[in-house]
């Protein structure tokens, strides 16, 4: 079933696609309002130097089906490089042939080539079908942690100004 599917990562041409998956991602996530994202701003982060993250696509023939885009992290107790990943987006009408799946072990064998201790991700919490899903592949939740953000006026307020730019 999912022998059709094809891991690539993105080229210069795709930036549309991924501000298009990001935007799915979010309608799907009930975050659509959140997204400031521009195709300038993903062109410098994903393209640019330095490169701040990775994206590969999922395609089934060529067209693009899903997304993940993935960042190094590094684990001071492990003294390794992790891998975290940021998105993962599998557009509604391809779910269940596999390709989520294999977007998660593409990114898996990545961190071991890579010698990472680790590869993590965050989930919203009412999302049961893909908490089901990681917790079928193995994952587990990490209850025992939470996150915390610091975004807006707050890390400006911290930082002591605003970033040029912004």
């Amino acid at each position: 079933m999912s022998t059709d599917i094809t891991i690539r990562p993105i080229g210069r041409d795709d930036i549309p696609q991924v501000l298009a998956f990001i935007r799915e991602l979010a309608r799907y996530e009930r975050l659509e309002h959140e997204v400031l994202a521009t195709e300038p701003d993903l062109r410098a982060a994903l393209l640019g130097e330095p490169r701040y993250a990775e994206v590969v696509f999922a395609c089934l023939g060529s067209a693009p089906a899903g997304f993940a885009l993935f960042f190094h992290n590094f684990s001071t107790f492990k003294g390794r490089p992790g891998i975290y990943l940021e998105d993962l987006y599998v557009r509604p009408e391809m779910r269940g042939r596999g390709i989520g799946r294999k977007l998660l072990a593409y990114l898996a064998r990545t961190a071991l080539e890579r010698r990472c201790a680790r590869l993590e991700w965050a989930v919203l919490d009412w999302n049961a079908p893909a908490i089901a899903f990681y917790e079928s592949l193995g994952a587990h939740p990490l209850d025992d942690w939470r996150t915390f953000r610091l975004t807006g006026p707050a890390l400006e307020e911290l930082g002591g100004r605003k970033p040029p730019g912004f």
